[in-house]
């Protein structure tokens, strides 16, 4: 059961990538080709996946902990619902706390902070697959591209003609902080990000 549910989330993660623009940078040049085909991201994913599974399980923290670093007021708008929850399945547990915010205009924003600690990397390369690609990619109305967030690994998507994106970021290889928002600007969905104690939250146990 627990082998098909990891290769479940390394086809998904696969797919994904699969999906996505890519470019490398010349220091992932220097390190290791990236896969050429989703066979290649395949296996580098399931080769990745059995490293992380030989690692000593780490419970997730309690997520009132979490829950204590979304921030009340978020770039004029106010928070308007907190929620967390732990649930574990299969052996695997996760942590997550939540935040809406509503504001002037129809802005709003949706912030998600999970804690995979549990399931020894697995759960955290299927809710960050793009930890494992190199993007850089645009459209006609927006782009999305990984990058660096607050000084960690991050992935960014924004779509200029219906103000609306999101950022993703990656701490302590076990924590995924999510922030959607709808009429919105970048530099806006950043402050909320900014508004997070990242720090804080790499040093939770």
């Amino acid at each position: 059961m627990k082998n098909r549910f990891i290769l479940s989330l390394a086809f998904a993660s696969v797919l994904f990538l699969s999906g996505c623009g890519g470019k490398k940078t010349e220091e992932e040049e220097k390190e290791k080709e990236a896969p050429a085909n989703a066979v290649e991201a395949l296996q580098q994913f399931a080769d990745k996946a059995k490293t992380m599974q030989n690692k000593e399980p780490v419970d997730p923290v309690d997520f009132r902990k979490l829950k204590e670093l979304l921030p009340e007021k978020a770039e004029g708008m106010s928070r308007t619902e907190a929620t967390g929850e732990k649930n574990g399945a299969m052996g695997f547990t996760i942590s997550r706390a939540e935040a809406k915010y509503s504001g002037d205009g129809d802005a709003s924003a949706h912030v998600e902070i999970f804690d995979t600690g549990g399931v020894a990397g697995v759960a955290t390369m299927a809710l960050a697959a793009w930890t494992m690609a190199d993007i850089d990619k645009e459209t006609a109305t927006g782009y999305e591209k990984t990058t660096k967030l607050e000084g960690y690994k991050g992935y960014e998507k924004y779509d200029n003609q219906n103000k609306s994106g999101e950022l993703n970021v990656l701490v302590a290889d076990r924590f995924v902080v999510n922030v959607n928002g709808n009429n919105l600007s970048v530099d806006q969905l950043k402050s909320i990000l900014g508004a997070i104690d990242l720090d804080k939250l790499s040093g939770l146990k």
